[in-house]
């Protein structure tokens, strides 16, 4: 079965947050590192990695951000 796709406005509310960041990080390739999909003029989100995108970014103290920031910079 084929995961449906979300438009950059719905897959903004599933973040929670405005679509001109996600169109932002796409352009600049800066920021949110979430795969697209271009389909001609359209871009598409999975669901399930928007998902994952929330779960790599989900941490039980500020501690932990400083270690995966410390080890993206080595």
């Amino acid at each position: 079965m084929i995961e449906e796709l979300l438009d950059t406005n719905k897959a903004s509310q599933v973040l929670g947050m405005k679509s001109k960041s996600l169109a932002n990080s796409r352009h600049t390739g800066t920021g949110l590192q979430i795969p697209f999909i271009k389909l001609g003029n359209l871009v598409r989100y999975r669901l399930s990695d928007l998902q994952r995108y929330i779960e790599k970014n989900t941490f039980n103290h500020t501690g932990e951000v400083k270690e995966v920031l410390d080890d993206k910079a080595k």
